[in-house]
């Protein structure tokens, strides 16, 4: 029993591995279904919603994930970031 547990665990975090991305891709899909019932004469805005929400969430979740895998949670790159622009 503890090895279907353990299984069952494993499937499910394939799927919400990370709960702040899974609340947010919900977010957008609830804002894309408000816009849809409330546009219906515009479907391409609820379609707009999701491309560039999803977009959005997903670059935002890759740019936060990889922020904090560099050394002292990312400041330092952003120190040099700015260096560089200016």
């Amino acid at each position: 029993m503890n090895m279907l547990g353990a299984v069952f665990r494993e499937l499910i975090g394939l799927f919400v591995d990370d709960g702040a991305l899974a609340l947010e891709i919900v977010a957008v899909i609830v804002l894309a279904a408000i816009s849809a019932t409330l546009i219906p004469d515009v479907p391409l805005a609820a379609g707009a919603i999701l491309l560039f929400g999803c977009l959005g969430v997903l670059l935002a979740n890759v740019g936060c994930s990889r922020a904090s895998e560099l050394p002292f949670g990312g400041r330092l790159w952003r120190r040099r970031w700015w260096a560089g622009i200016l």
